[in-house]
């Protein structure tokens, strides 16, 4: 009686320990960029609630404030990739920006993100 072993050999093992790797490694470098993104969408909510933006500095300021709290870095965000435009016949928030992250040697990750919400109460002084 003749028995047959089955199972995976130890290189097929570390090549697919290589290929986990190689996706764990990416997953390191990308999931902090999403986490920081919730927190503009989070504060970008609070701002479309809260209202009385009554023009585009005080929105920068103010939403610049919210996501302090939202761990999301000073650097990502600038004042030029906040806007407030008139949708609709009511301000909206938009914010748009571009994040490159390092990956391997040359090669790098650009991730765009874009979000744009209604604000309340305004009373479109500055657009």
């Amino acid at each position: 009686m003749k028995s047959r072993q089955s199972g995976i050999t130890l290189i097929g093992f570390v090549i697919v320990l290589v290929v986990l790797g190689f996706f764990a490694f990416m997953a390191m470098k990308l999931v902090p960029s999403y986490i920081e993104y919730m927190g503009v969408v989070k504060a970008m909510n609070q701002m479309a609630t809260e209202g009385g933006n009554d023009d585009i500095e005080q929105a920068r300021r103010q939403l610049a404030f919210k996501m302090s709290f939202q761990y999301v870095d000073d650097s990502t965000i600038k004042p030029k990739d906040v806007t407030v435009v008139r949708q609709n016949n009511q301000p909206t928030l938009r914010v748009a920006y571009d994040k490159r992250i390092p990956f391997l040697y040359n090669i790098d990750f650009l991730l765009h993100f874009e979000k744009q919400v209604q604000l309340r109460s305004a009373t479109g002084a500055g657009y």
